[in-house]
């Protein structure tokens, strides 16, 4: 091959990237999907809980079930790797279930029922990168309450089952107002349990939220958060060059973070959920990431 055309094959792979270059989503059989729980790890979960119990501050948050904590070892997509603690314990999570208007919009988008303009795409983003209560508000709106929870427990995802303990819900307009659908368990407005934000991430770096290319869009819309503090402030100084998809929340003691950590090598590739009940949350969100690091060895 000429040099006149090793340039023009090298201009073309520029404008035409390779859709999987950064790994994401996972080409992987349904077959393959398998519940988190039939993916739990005695020696990953034994290990998490001897790092977080080793901090008596965090160990009596956990035994008093006001921190709750889900890891996902994706470092071999293959042989994944799940622990938890109070997995499936759902708590108010502020603004961290907006993921579930993402996947509902998504849904509806692939399905025809609602039209994909520049103002939809607009508030998806807004409402993720920047947590804007204004954008979520709107796609609430559009969507209904009928159709979030319809989404949210189809039997197809189950990220929020009544006889397992709840799981991902919104129920309630950010910033007030208006009529409301609480969940039924514990009459939250917007709840999560570990379990299933981690479940949800799962089938996202797999491509199995709507599907693979629905799950490609979420995957760019959660990329490059706007906001850098909890799991994104420490993660961006220990792994710069590392892919983040992330999701939290903050309403008075409540905070939460949610993340899919994909580093340019397989040891940090990782999902990590936290949901805490305390005053200095934020600090101790942030203070997880290096122990959770070392229960993976990374």
């Amino acid at each position: 091959m000429n040099t006149k055309a090793l340039f023009f094959l090298f201009l073309f792979s520029l404008n035409f990237p390779n859709e999987n270059q950064t790994g994401l989503p996972i080409k992987i059989e349904n077959s393959e999907i398998k519940p988190l729980l039939e993916l739990a790890d005695k020696t990953l979960q034994e290990s998490l809980e001897k790092e977080l119990n080793a901090n008596m501050h965090w160990q009596k948050l956990i035994t008093e079930k006001k921190m709750s904590i889900g890891l996902v070892d994706l470092s071999d997509p293959k042989n994944v790797k799940y622990a938890s603690l109070n997995g499936g314990t759902m708590m108010y999570a502020a603004s961290l279930p907006k993921i579930a208007i993402l996947l509902a919009a998504e849904d509806a988008l692939d399905k025809k029922e609602l039209k994909e303009t520049p103002e939809i795409k607009s508030d998806l983003r807004l409402m993720i990168a920047k947590s804007d209560n204004q954008a979520a508000t709107r796609m609430i709106n559009r969507l209904g309450y009928t159709k979030i929870e319809s989404v949210m427990t189809d039997p197809k995802y189950m990220l929020y089952d009544r006889n397992h303990g709840g799981g991902l819900w919104v129920g309630k307009r950010y910033g007030g107002g208006g009529d409301t659908n609480r969940e039924p368990i514990k009459n939250l407005s917007h709840a999560a349990t570990a379990n299933q934000v981690c479940r949800y991430y799962y089938l996202l770096a797999n491509g199995k939220l709507v599907n693979y290319e629905r799950s490609k869009q979420m995957l760019e819309i959660m990329g490059n958060p706007d906001l850098h503090h909890k799991f994104v402030s420490i993660i961006e100084k220990i792994a710069p060059k590392a892919q983040l998809y992330r999701k939290s929340g903050t309403w008075k003691t409540y905070h939460s973070d949610s993340i899919l950590v994909w580093g340019d090598n397989t040891n940090r590739r990782y999902i990590l959920v936290a949901l805490v009940n305390d005053p200095n949350g934020e600090q101790i969100i942030r203070n997880l990431v290096k122990p959770v690091e070392r229960v993976l060895k990374i």
